[in-house]
């Protein structure tokens, strides 16, 4: 649909076609050519596999897994591989896609790559995730690699399940790979920070946005919806920077207290996936906690939780995106004209990769850092890249979201036409 000559998006909760159209909008706002589109509009590469596991009551259970590699024009592909009941393929594609801008917004030397296998970890003994994690580097081997395709942890993948994967590609090998996975144990070569990694990085850009709003972080009243690695990172970080947390929410509720939570008392009584709520009886939606008064609302969980329903209720002046794509185009553009300022996921959440790469380049060194060194790298890379987005929003006078997937694509567009893809 196009309005007053400009492309208008309707509302779309399909992460891989919501993906595609804002990829679009962004390179004809650069003017590239329309097969660029046709090349970035989807991975490169994409593998499924099946994987069986000799379940611990004896029975085979065959799993699916994929692997995407968006685009490799820059370097090698880098993403996550997640663990959840809800992998799809088309899910697979656009966190690839996403990836790919999340490192052109940083300038790593990397495409995006992502992986998932369609589990619950939840129900499985470690015996039967080992298996799992295991049959799935042997499923993928061929086209993964420390200069090739660089996995890490994502949604209920973890330090030990990358320990298992890096195990048994280097069998594979026949050689020690560390540098074939980040979010490693720290004896295993990992690096210091990356655990709390995306949270770091949530943290350091909403203080920039923070300053660009005339906000103050100390005192603000925030609401993180999500409460797993990132989100129970980010509470304790903004926790600590005078923030005072009135609501969070997991998969089973919310908790909301105009007058602040006692967030070390949830951190302390969360379990390992991240679940508290269900230990209070005051429990409200999730739903309901979005559109609840604060001054800064951080989605932090799952796809699609702002849309053109509930944007308008949204009483927030700042949101900042910890999550992968929890706001739809449509819910983007009523909030950035009602004056909401919005940090996208491919911009806030970028410090997780930030920190991968990092890792993989003290894999290749042999030389490891310090945590003060590696922090302080990660919040000059990410206060650079904030500004740069947020000079480009007000250049171009489009939305962070499209200013932000302008500034990720220019470098691949600009490594394709020299590799004379294009």
């Amino acid at each position: 649909m196009i309005m007053n000559g400009k492309r208008k998006l309707s509302e779309n909760t399909d992460v891989l076609t919501g993906t595609q159209q804002v990829i679009r909008m962004a390179l004809e706002t650069m003017n590239e050519p329309p097969a660029m589109f046709d090349l970035l509009k989807e991975p490169l590469r994409m593998l499924t596999v099946r994987i069986p596991v000799k379940m611990d009551d004896g029975s085979v259970q065959v799993f699916t897994g994929y692997r995407a590699q968006h685009n490799d024009a820059i370097g090698p592909t880098k993403g996550g591989v997640r663990f959840h009941p809800d992998v799809t393929a088309e899910e697979v594609k656009a966190l690839s896609m996403w990836m790919s801008i999340k490192c052109g917004i940083v300038a790593l030397p990397y495409g995006g790559g992502k992986g998932g296998v369609a589990c619950d970890p939840r129900t499985m003994s470690m015996r039967e995730l080992e298996a799992l994690s295991r049959g799935y580097v042997r499923a993928i081997s061929q086209m993964v690699g420390p200069a090739k395709d660089i996995p890490a942890p994502d949604v209920y993948t973890n330090s030990q399940v990358m320990a298992w994967m890096m195990d048994e590609y280097s069998r594979i090998r026949e050689f020690d790979s560390p540098s074939f996975i980040t979010g490693k144990p720290l004896v295993l070569g990992g690096s210091y920070g990356r655990e709390s990694s995306t949270a770091l990085g949530v943290t350091i850009v909403l203080k920039e946005a923070a300053k660009m709003a005339g906000m103050e972080v100390s005192g603000s009243r925030i609401i993180i919806q999500g409460f797993g690695n990132a989100g129970s990172y980010l509470a304790k970080f903004l926790h600590d920077a005078g923030a005072v947390i009135v609501g969070i929410a997991d998969a089973r509720g919310a908790l909301y207290d105009p007058n602040g939570l006692d967030i070390l008392e949830l951190l302390d009584r969360r379990d390992s996936f991240g679940a508290v709520t269900h230990l209070y009886p005051n429990r409200i939606t999730n739903q309901e906690l979005l559109v609840k008064e604060c001054d800064i609302l951080v989605p932090a969980a799952i796809e699609n939780q702002l849309t053109e329903q509930n944007a308008p209720n949204i009483q927030a002046k700042l949101i900042v995106e910890a999550a992968n794509g929890p706001t739809t185009y449509a819910a983007t553009e009523i909030l950035s004209n009602r004056g909401v300022l919005i940090v996208p996921d491919v911009l806030a959440s970028a410090g997780g990769v930030v920190v991968s790469y990092f890792e993989w380049v003290q894999n290749n060194q042999g030389y490891y850092w310090p945590l003060e060194e590696v922090n302080a790298k990660l919040e000059q890379l990410l206060v650079d890249a904030f500004h740069k987005v947020y000079q480009t929003s007000a250049t171009r006078r489009v939305n962070m979201r499209l200013a932000a997937y302008i500034v990720g694509l220019k470098r691949m567009t600009e490594a394709v036409k020299w590799r004379g893809w294009i």
